[in-house]
């Protein structure tokens, strides 16, 4: 019997995670090829170098129906004498409800509780200053998490498991679902100077928490990638699949039945540079049902309803459209997303027709516009403005804020004759998402802002809310294989007639979201989730499609059992929450007094509470040093290392390299600890040998029992 510091029910996979993160270490080779001249020493806090904890990480994913249920199984593996604290930021995706963590320390497991944050930080650190093993998951942003990991003992590995719920994405037929793997370098601008030397104080930070969303980044053309990920999906559709594919990774499948696939990496553990994508659409000639789900919770129901509306059969006459393209060529654009940013905003421009008019903005650290005002989109027009889009290059910073204004800057307010449309292409890789949003809710009008997501991992959490508060769509685009077919999607739904003036009315009293339903465009669900006493009486949507009168009635007693629709329920009012406080819909205190509420009741990790799990026993002998570090990252697949750091980087190990000024803003040091490198294959055979015994050990005992 294993000894749990806290006893609650225990998923089965957690006993098997030593050996998933025996056989990811014992896959060796990529760690080996990762670490070519050996350890990888970074630099913590000004000290002397440390070495990093290895990671490797396998996620366990079973979509069911509406939803979907994550396990995030972590390994940290210190290959030193030392005893050490790792931290370790990494994404997810950026609806995930965040609600369960446990550590496991030899043979105890630890189960984490949810508290508010400052607790939590304040336990954790005095498990630290203890000695006692510890874990603290820490959200930075919707889509940005933080790991740290105390007293981790010489040669030992540790697991910490995080499991999150989220929604299964529809868009017509298609069903998708994504999990990001590696969190991109940021560009956090530094506070106004000119702010500063006018009122002699000094200026808010935009990014105030920069240090926590930064983390040592390896340079690819030194080091193979680190922290090997597995991967595996169990999909329960709910209805008989048709085709089910990755445009991202290979993957391999095995269908059991005609609704459910299993789906596996194909080459086993995988680099985690690129955000993971897997879409599905039901078997040709079926229709699934309505998307209606409950589920009881804590003595009341949640309700999920997913509704496609119809596309209308005869379309209004189009309008003619202003359409204004913002494009990103900073330097985190550098390599293949520069290629598919111009790639796609040149088939944004092909699709124009004779009466719209059009302007394309490009902005790194500075801003420039191809034309003074829109213009007709005629061929002299079009030709000058692909020329400009030809000549684009990667490099500088990415000061969103200025050319996201500009294009949001609407001449006519008031004109009902002409669609007023921004199609912003970028990877989102800031930090001051808080600026952004508030200056779409400012300033938004009538336009709609169509975010285009460029790259292998692009910032979801700007990329979807920023399309939310415009009342557009986001499309990601992760190749240029992909280019020519998600911008016709794109632009498709730019040239259609919006469903419009949605409302949705519950006949019995219910707490929904979201509270203002958008515009929706042709194909995209309307998707609400709701709590109530008991899933009864009727939910009734209305709306016009292209002018005519739209209205569907839902029996709620018809819903289907559903799984996890109470977190992402209270996962969505939390979001909405965030929002009115950035928009100022709602004060900061009672945004905030509702947001600790409902994470406090569903045990949802947030900006107000974390996941912390303390040991009760100390570990690390009193007097021994606790050595401090974070854990590198790879640089997303396709990004240009130099593009984003500067040309000017040490080839040999030397203390680790000034950021260059343009290309991201400078922490509060001015500098970004990236690796330095020694030797440690006997530490590399040692580390073989001794997991190859902790997942015999592990085997033995379940045998034994």
């Amino acid at each position: 019997m294993i000894p749990v510091s806290n006893p609650r029910p225990m998923p089965r996979n957690l006993l098997v995670a030593p050996l998933v993160a025996a056989a990811l270490a014992l896959l060796g080779g990529m760690q080996a090829r990762a670490e070519e001249a050996g350890t990888l020493l970074l630099r913590h806090g000004g000290g002397a170098p440390v070495a990093a904890p290895r990671l490797a990480a396998d996620a366990a994913i079973t979509v069911s129906g509406p939803t979907a249920r994550a396990t995030i199984t972590q390994a940290f593996r210190n290959t030193t004498s030392d005893w050490v604290e790792g931290t370790y930021l990494f994404p997810l995706p950026e609806d995930a409800a965040v609600d369960a963590m446990r550590l496991v320390v030899g043979d105890r497991v630890i189960v984490a509780d949810i508290r508010e944050r400052e607790a939590a930080r304040r336990d954790y650190e005095a498990a630290r200053a203890e000695g006692k093993a510890a874990a603290l998951v820490e959200q930075q942003r919707p889509n940005l998490f933080t790991n740290a990991v105390a007293n981790i003992g010489p040669g030992e590995t540790v697991l910490v498991q995080i499991q999150y719920q989220q929604g299964v994405r529809r868009s017509g037929d298609t069903y998708s679902l994504r999990l990001p793997t590696v969190a991109a370098p940021r560009y956090n601008p530094a506070p106004p100077a000119v702010q500063e030397a006018a009122t002699g104080r000094p200026a808010p930070d935009p990014v105030p928490d920069r240090d926590a969303i930064t983390a040592p980044v390896l340079d690819p053309a030194r080091h193979a990638p680190v922290n090997p990920l597995t991967l595996s999906i169990d999909l329960k559709a709910g209805f008989s699949l048709g085709r089910v594919e990755s445009a991202t990774h290979a993957i391999t499948i095995d269908a059991p039945s005609e609704r459910e696939r299993r789906i596996a990496l194909r080459d086993g553990a995988t680099a985690a540079d690129r955000d993971f994508e897997l879409t599905w659409t039901p078997a040709p000639g079926t229709s699934p049902g309505l998307g209606l789900f409950r589920e009881r919770v804590a003595g009341a129901d949640a309700v999920l309803a997913v509704v496609t509306p119809p596309v209308a059969a005869a379309q209004a006459a189009s309008l003619p459209r202003d359409v204004i393209f913002v494009i990103d060529n900073s330097g985190s654009m550098g390599g293949t997303s520069i290629r598919q940013a111009k790639a796609s905003l040149l088939v944004g421009l092909d699709r124009l027709r004779p009466g719209d008019r059009f302007n394309v903005i490009r902005f790194d650290d500075t801003m420039e516009t191809v034309f003074s005002d829109l213009v007709a989109a005629d061929e002299p027009h079009l030709a000058q403005a692909k020329s400009f889009v030809g000549g684009l290059e990667a490099r500088g910073g990415t000061e969103m804020l200025a050319p996201l204004k500009a294009a949001l800057r609407d001449a006519d307010p008031e004109e009902t004759g002409r669609v007023r449309q921004v199609v912003f292409l970028t990877d989102g890789a800031i930090g001051d998402e808080g600026r952004i949003f508030s200056a779409i809710a400012e300033a938004r009008g009538r336009t709609r802002l169509f975010m285009v997501g460029i790259g292998s991992a692009p910032n979801g959490h700007l990329m979807r809310h920023a399309a939310e508060l415009g009342r557009g769509t986001v499309t990601l685009i992760g190749s240029v294989d992909q280019v020519a077919d998600r911008m016709r999607e794109l632009l498709a739904k730019l040239e259609s007639p919006v469903v419009t003036d949605l409302a949705a009315t519950f006949s019995e009293p219910a707490e929904a979201t979201p509270t203002a339903l958008p515009d929706l465009y042709r194909g995209e669900p309307v998707t609400i989730a709701a709590r109530m006493p008991e899933a009864r009486g009727t939910l009734t949507l209305t709306g016009r499609i292209g002018g005519r009168p739209w209205r569907t009635v839902l029996d709620l007693s018809q819903a289907e059992d559903g799984a996890g629709i109470g977190k992402v329920w209270a996962r969505a009012r939390i979001g909405e929450a965030e929002t009115a406080r950035i928009t100022g819909r709602m004060t900061p205190e009672a945004a905030d007094a509702a947001i600790l509420r409902l994470a406090l009741d569903h045990g949802l990790t947030t900006r107000l509470t974390s996941l912390v799990a303390t040991d009760a026993t100390p570990r690390r002998p009193a007097g021994a040093r606790l050595a401090r570090t974070d854990l590198p990252l790879n640089l997303p697949a396709g990004w240009d290392f130099e593009a984003v750091f500067g040309t000017d980087q040490p080839r040999a190990p030397a203390p680790a390299p000034i950021l260059r000024k343009a290309a991201l803003a400078p922490t509060a040091t001015g500098s970004l600890a990236l690796p330095q490198t020694a030797t440690d294959s006997t530490l590399r055979l040692m580390l073989g040998a001794g997991l190859l015994g902790l997942a015999l050990l592990v085997r033995g005992r379940r045998v034994a029992r």
